[in-house]
């Protein structure tokens, strides 16, 4: 659905950043925030939209609250872009413009010999959905990464006295902290890039720039707010394929509010859906009934997933934090099915 009364800037326009399709999105959420676009405008350019947010270090929430609430002029979007990640890489720009303008189409140049996953570990996958990382990054960069959390936060790691301060970047376990150095380190591990590509089968990927998380134990002042088990994309058949990681920033055990899953699900999710009575949310099925498995792992290892299979945290019942950030890599020309479900 398209708005044909509005005048919407080019994607080719730019600013002083030279960013194509910066100030088209800019112009689509300040219209959007003004109510004179209706629901569903330029779906199709979502991807765009996400791809562009992966170019300049963003957050999607982040920048979406900050137009919401500020109303910037471009000027002022531009002048903000660079205060919160600085400077877009060249390179970056230079790529991206050129897919805008379509000069530059997406090949595959995938090389089986650059692969981190075994041959037993993508059987693993493919049976069960997921797969484990170990070591994607090295435990000094996941201690540092800890620091950082903290300090953002106030907290002590080791002081339950302080984790269950009130923050106003937190939102339930997800910690509203996008940009800096060590993380944007990890976003970068060669080993996770590179279990992406080999996934995918191909190596134009695009990191996105997304949030921590900081999940403490339970008391009795202190509830696990969720996400309980869910989906983050449409799963109206057939679906194409996707894919999500967690990093684990600390040693997490099961009962540490362990990332949750269910194994094998990616096989079965359109006989499950077939059978369910006519009419039915699928969303508001008991999820836990399909055998939900928490997945304990090491400080630096990483859980890289297929998005079909339902997915969420867990209550954290042990005496420890658990501290993640989330890392996912797509290709540009991702897009999911049109039709929620």
């Amino acid at each position: 659905m398209q708005p044909t009364d509005l005048p919407i800037t080019p994607s080719t326009e730019t600013g002083k950043l030279n960013v194509m399709h910066l100030k088209r999105y800019w112009n689509k959420s300040i219209l959007k925030r003004e109510g004179k676009l209706p629901q569903g405008s330029f779906h199709d350019e979502w991807t765009i939209d996400t791809t562009l947010l992966k170019i300049l270090g963003l957050g999607l929430e982040q920048t979406m609250t900050f137009v919401f609430r500020e109303s910037p002029s471009f000027e002022q979007f531009e002048n903000w872009i660079t205060t919160v990640s600085g400077n877009p890489d060249a390179e970056k720009i230079k790529q991206f413009n050129q897919l805008i303008i379509g000069s530059n189409i997406a090949k595959n140049e995938y090389e089986t010999e650059n692969g981190v996953l075994t041959a037993d570990e993508l059987a693993f996958w493919d049976k069960n959905g997921y797969v484990i990382i170990r070591e994607a990054i090295s435990k000094a960069d996941s201690d540092a990464a800890v620091n950082v959390i903290c300090r953002h936060l106030d907290i002590d790691r080791y002081d339950s006295n302080t984790w269950y301060k009130v923050h106003p970047s937190k939102q339930g376990i997800m910690i509203q902290l996008f940009q800096h150095p060590l993380l944007d380190k990890n976003r970068n591990s060669p080993k996770i890039r590179r279990a992406y590509e080999q996934l995918w089968n191909r190596t134009d990927l695009w990191v996105n720039t997304d949030r921590v998380g900081f999940n403490p134990p339970e008391n009795e002042y202190y509830h696990f707010p969720g996400p309980r088990l869910h989906w983050d994309s449409s799963i109206k058949q057939p679906m194409p394929f996707g894919t999500q990681g967690i990093l684990y920033l600390a040693d997490t055990a099961a009962n540490q509010g362990a990332f949750t899953l269910v194994p094998g699900f990616q096989n079965v999710i359109g006989d499950w859906l077939n059978k369910l009575p006519q009419g039915a949310d699928p969303r508001k099925q008991d999820l836990y009934a399909l055998g939900p498995m928490p997945i304990a792992a090491n400080a630096g290892d990483f859980i890289l997933w297929h998005h079909a299979l339902p997915h969420g945290s867990s209550p954290n019942t042990s005496s420890l934090p658990r501290f993640v950030q989330y890392i996912n890599y797509e290709p540009f020309g991702h897009k999911e099915t049109a039709e929620w479900l």
